[in-house]
């Protein structure tokens, strides 16, 4: 009789599958909008992540909810834009994270992502860089704590999974998942192209002619797609690839270093040695700024969304203005989750946009928050911006003091070259106000079960 019931729930569990898509979330870690075949790049070869491209939509108007690492990836996790909870830099030494007014790590009780599917059914897994702390704090939660089934990772407390190990791990839990009937839900968020740049150098040798730098990105890179058509074509054997919804993206533009910066060894403490910034050599797509900056050319990054059937194939979409802080709510009614009523996303349900049915103008506005310096640098002169609001198809960027400010047309000029605040003055004072009051409600300082022991070693 138990083994009746048995067959009877597992027959549930599989039609409930069936109904609600597996979510398989690549975020690369430094990826150029420009470092992808699919985007013209000039030698480098991604195949498999082109494939994505291939058979379902290339998003270009796609935004992170920063320039940098820890407040890009806590949008993803809470849908919320990460000044909400001060993480306005990356997680770094204990020191550093009270220095700029920052927590030693993201919430457990904040609203997550995991957590919302994994209640709901899902088998939940996350494999590669965390970063929502850092291997350097030993008290800070694990990745478990967050709402996973399973998990390998670094940049994190404990055992670090080396780097490359991503998908191998993936791959039995997608099996596993699927004999038992559950969807699931993959964070896989691969190490490339950040340094160190653990190149392989038999793959170097596929890219002879080409300068010592661009070969060990262009090997690096490659090694990535590798590893992500590994995965594809897992779907494919288990056959569950028209029942998986597989997502590429990054969580920032491209690194760069000081113009002819030297070949040279480096060590991480999370991932090893490898070479060092002079192998940077990531292109944005003819987008203004690199990593760390507010210009799209530093937070507008691939994205590339492939369902069988069901988002439409070989389709580019140039004008649908989607932000990470989307994610939670549009994966949420994929799998039919029905969010506490507490819940407030900074985002929105961009089901209809997946599915090809997108708006080119946003109505609920977006923000961001950094630290910037200004007068800007001259080595970076795109990288002054400290706020941004979007709204409609309207994009305000101001400096750090709010007295400098360019108005942009993200619809009539995505590549952003001209400022058209003089033009628009109405517009710009009515973004300004907007941005204003958001920032008047945000939080003065961390709060909750966020601080590591090591503070008390620091006050000393």
């Amino acid at each position: 009789m138990k083994s009746v019931f048995l067959l009877i729930f597992l027959s549930c569990l599989s039609i409930l599958a069936k109904d609600r898509p597996n979510i398989v979330f690549i975020f690369a870690d430094d990826w150029g909008w420009g470092d992808l075949g699919c985007h013209g790049h000039p030698y480098l070869k991604t195949p498999n992540i082109d494939r994505l491209a291939k058979e379902g939509t290339d998003f270009h108007r796609f935004t992170v909810a920063s320039g940098v690492c820890s407040p890009s990836r806590t949008a993803v996790m809470t849908g919320h834009f990460p000044a909400r909870y001060n993480i306005d830099g990356h997680f770094a030494w204990v020191s550093s994270n009270q220095k700029r007014n920052m927590p030693d790590w993201l919430d457990t009780k904040a609203p997550l992502l995991p957590r919302f599917l994994q209640q709901s059914g899902y088998a939940t897994a996350h494999y590669g860089k965390w970063h929502l702390a850092n291997d350097m704090i030993p008290d800070s939660p694990f990745p478990s704590a967050y709402g996973y089934d399973d998990y390998g990772s670094y940049n994190c407390a404990g055992p670090q999974m080396f780097v490359h190990d991503d998908v191998k791990s993936a791959i039995p839990f997608i099996e596993k998942s699927h004999a038992a009937g559950k969807p699931f839900f993959i964070n896989l968020w691969i190490h490339e192209p950040h340094t160190p740049f653990h190149v392989d150098p038999k793959l170097q040798k596929l890219f002879p002619d080409l300068p010592e730098a661009d070969n060990i990105y262009a090997a690096t890179l490659y090694h990535a797609d590798l590893r992500i058509g590994q995965l594809l074509d897992a779907l494919d054997r288990l056959k569950v690839s028209e029942d998986t919804l597989v997502i590429f993206s990054s969580d920032n533009g491209p690194a760069r270093g000081a113009p002819n910066s030297p070949i040279t060894l480096m060590y991480d403490s999370a991932t090893g040695p490898g070479y060092g910034i002079g192998g940077a050599k990531g292109i944005t797509g003819g987008r203004r700024a690199f990593k760390g900056g507010l210009f799209e050319g530093g937070i507008g990054v691939p994205f590339l969304a492939r369902w069988p059937n069901k988002i439409p194939a070989g389709r580019v979409d140039k004008s649908s203005i989607f932000s990470a802080v989307d994610l939670l709510p549009t994966f949420c009614e994929l799998a039919k989750v029905k969010l506490p009523s507490s819940y407030q996303s900074d985002g929105i349900s961009q089901v209809r946009t997946l599915m090809g049915k997108g708006e080119a103008k946003r109505s609920k506005p977006l923000f961001w928050r950094t630290s910037a310096p200004w007068p800007a640098q001259e080595a970076k002169p795109d990288h002054w911006v400290s706020y941004v609001v979007v709204s409609e198809q309207w994009k305000l960027c101001l400096n750090r003091d709010l007295e400098y400010v360019e108005l942009l047309d993200l619809v009539k000029d995505p590549l952003e070259k001209k400022n058209v605040a003089s033009k628009q003055v109405k517009v710009v004072s009515r973004l300004k106000t907007k941005l204003n009051d958001w920032l008047d409600s945000l939080p003065e300082k961390p709060t909750g079960n966020v601080f590591s022991s090591l503070r008390d070693q620091v006050a000393e």
